[in-house]
This record gives C-alpha cells, structure tokens and sequence, in this order.
C-alpha cells in the first residue's frame, strides 16, 4: 500500500498485507460537508457484526496494524469478551524491532518502511503479546496524533548507518542505539501494566483475551501459484515473508460473505488508488470504463476531443449506482501483474449492504477518523472488492467447510 498521499489527494479526499496509507488531506474537489442525498447512493445495511469504535492512524502508514487489530478486537466482541482498546504502538513498535534485525541481517535486501501487514499483528500477539492503549499509547514526541514521518526517516538512517560497517563486524551497541530511537519517539515499553485494577505482562493480556496466531490466515487469489496451496505474496511490505493460501475467486468471495453472515469481521488489503474511490462520499466503485464505442453523435466529438486528464475525469464522473466492470480471474491477475492493482491500504469488512438498486456492497470501517460521511465507514462494491483485493485475513472458523477441506486446515 505505497500510493502518495498526493495521488489519493487528486482522486478523493481522504494496511492482506496492506502497507500503509496515512489519512489524507482534504482536496479542492472534494466539500469538507457531504450529505447523503448529494452522492447519489442510498445504502441499506443487510448483516452487520459487532465493532469497536473507528480510530485514526492519523500521519502515520501503520493501517495494517490499525484494520488488523479491529480485526481481533472485533473476534474478541464476537466470543463474547469484553470491548478493549488494543494498543497499535505496542505492535507497531515490536515489528520495527524484527524488521531491523532482518534489514541488517539480508544488508538491507527487504523493505525497511512505515508499512507491513496483517500477519505482523498476529506475529506480534504470539511473539510479544498485547497491550492495551492506556498502558502504551506511543506518543512520547509532542503531538496528539500519531505522526510519523520524522521517526521514519531516523531509523532508516540509522540502520543505513550501521550496515556501511567501518569495522567489518557490528558493534553490540547497535541494537540498543536503534531501539532508543523507539523509545525517544514512541516511550520506553512496560514489562508491566495495570489494567482493570489487574497488573498484567503483555503476554499474560494476550492470553487473558485468547488471541492466538494459529487461530487467523491470510487468503488470497491469483493464477501465478497454484490454487489450494501457500505462498508468501510478492508485495514489498511482506517483509515477515509470511505465507497467504491460495483459493479461486469464488472461494475467496464465499470465505468474506460466510465470515460475515457468522459474526467475523475480515481484515482487508486492497488498491484504493482508484478513481472509483470516493472515501469521504463513503464509497467505492468499479465502473466499467467509456470508450470511443460507447459515444454517439455530438458526445463522440466532445470525448475524442478531451484532454487524457478531462477523459478520465468523464470515465468516472460518478453521481448514484453505475454500470460496472465484470471481473474475472484473469482480469484480477492482470491488473495485479501490470501494477494497476497495488498494496495501498489496509481495512477492515464489518458488513454487508445493498444500494437503492439492489447491487451488492461490503461495509468497510476505515482508520482515518470519523469526520467523514459515515463516520469512517465506506461501502465497497462486489466487482471492486473482486478486482482490488490483495488479500484478506480472516479466522480460520469462518471458511466454509467445504473450502477449508480443500485448503488442507
């Protein structure tokens, strides 16, 4: 998920393996005030599961940690726990560690950024355990929200630094040096905490809520490895190199719709690059594109004679429900080979809803605060979920029998 900001900003206003996009700025194009009427949308939702409140990653690129742990909050919502506000610095934190030590150890041949993706919040969970936010909210350097481009570019130098290697063999200070960046910017990490009147290790939290890397999988769709087996995604903020299964488009669509109608939410890394992305008119689409064909008399002599910018601008001219691309398998596979689909961002599905025509959409809570038209939440629709989705995670007890037989779980 490594689209500008700019880029977005130019399309609409505004973590699988989702990178991570920062919330944009409000653009020229787009009023800071949408009503509903003005979008040409009418949404209703049909099955919802239970969540916890929308944050704001704010001005960092940490969605995959935001999306992936409203995932597991919502799991623990939906086993009937309580509602907890999981600390994203604790993670956030924790990942940066194992990502320099792998950074330095392959001489700096794996992706050193802001982003990474879902399987980092389980890995973290497993390897480290959790936090709430109150014990580590990670903003020790003057602001009130996270920003965190200055401590970004630090460590970056830091590790480029120490990988020139003067001495032919790396001191023993390099790691504590690196990790006291951390703690400049995000605090130095309790080993302890009080929660509930109950001090706690993280490890001991993580327990205590029964969040468990075994239980979560990461699922994808594409022709280039062989259906019902794993591979790591090709996607540079893999940098854990974490394995996704592979399933047809079909399964991958069954897996979504099934979670939802049993109370799971998913985790959702998808391109959203695209000029179907509207965020703050709260939706998503894929519309089937205009092409010379499709003009007739005088609205041919008016496209032909657009400017490529003022064309593309027309193609997604976009008031209420639109005729949209059918996607295929191929298609997908496609716009992921020749880049047109990328790793932008990462959310998390909480519902499933239709418009005033009867076409399906996934509701989808977002990590870029609530001064938006659903108040952080979007709708995305069936053929835009099924061409931009990179990948998805989801627990293991949502995928259909029949198709966790064929996945071997």
């Amino acid at each position: 998920m490594k689209k500008t900001i700019l880029a977005l900003s130019l399309l609409a206003p505004v973590a699988a393996f989702p990178l991570g996009m920062p919330a944009p700025a409000l653009s020229a194009d787009d009023p800071e005030i949408i009503v509903p009427d003005s979008t040409g949308f009418k949404f209703t939702d049909i099955t919802l599961v239970k969540t916890t409140p929308v944050k704001d990653q704010n001005k960092s690129g940490t969605c995959w940690c935001f999306s992936g742990l409203s995932m597991l909050e919502e799991d623990i919502l939906r086993k009937g726990g309580p509602e907890v506000d999981l600390s994203e610095m604790w993670v956030v934190r924790n990942a940066y560690i194992d990502k320099a030590k792998k950074y330095i150890r392959t001489d700096g041949n794996v992706n050193f950024a802001q982003g990474g993706g879902f399987p980092d919040v389980l890995y973290v969970a497993d390897t480290y355990g959790l936090m709430p936010e109150e014990a580590y909210q990670g903003l020790n350097y003057g602001e009130k929200k996270h920003s965190h481009y200055e401590m970004a570019d630090a460590l970056k130098a830091y590790l480029d630094a120490i990988m020139k290697n003067p001495n032919k063999k790396l001191s023993t200070a390099w790691l504590p040096g690196y990790i006291g960046i951390l703690d400049a910017y995000l605090g130095k990490a309790p080993e302890t905490f009080t929660y509930n009147g109950k001090t706690y290790t993280p490890r001991q939290f993580a327990d205590e809520l029964g969040v468990k890397e075994a239980d979560f999988i990461d699922v994808t769709s594409f022709t280039h490895h062989p259906f019902y087996t794993t591979f790591p995604l090709e996607i540079a903020d893999n940098w854990l190199w974490a394995p996704s299964y592979n399933v047809p488009l079909d399964d991958l669509k069954a897996i979504v719709d099934n979670a939802l109608n049993n109370g799971y939410s998913i985790g959702w890394g998808a391109d959203v690059s695209e000029g179907g992305f509207k965020w703050r008119q709260g939706y998503a689409v894929l519309p089937e594109p205009k092409t010379e064909a499709d003009m007739e008399g005088t609205e041919l002599s008016r496209w032909v004679q657009l400017s490529d910018k003022d064309r593309e601008k027309a193609t997604f001219d976009i008031k209420g429900p639109v005729k949209e691309k059918t996607v295929t398998q191929q298609s997908r596979q496609d716009a992921f080979d020749n880049k047109e689909t990328t790793d932008d961002h990462g959310m998390t599905i909480v519902g499933i809803a239709k418009d005033q025509e009867g076409n399906k959409y996934y509701k989808v809570k977002n990590s870029w605060d609530t001064n938006q038209l659903y108040g952080g939440y979007f709708y995305v629709s069936e053929p835009y979920f099924l061409e931009k989705t990179v990948s998805i995670m989801v627990n293991k007890g949502a995928v259909p029998a029949n198709i966790a037989k064929k996945m071997n779980l």
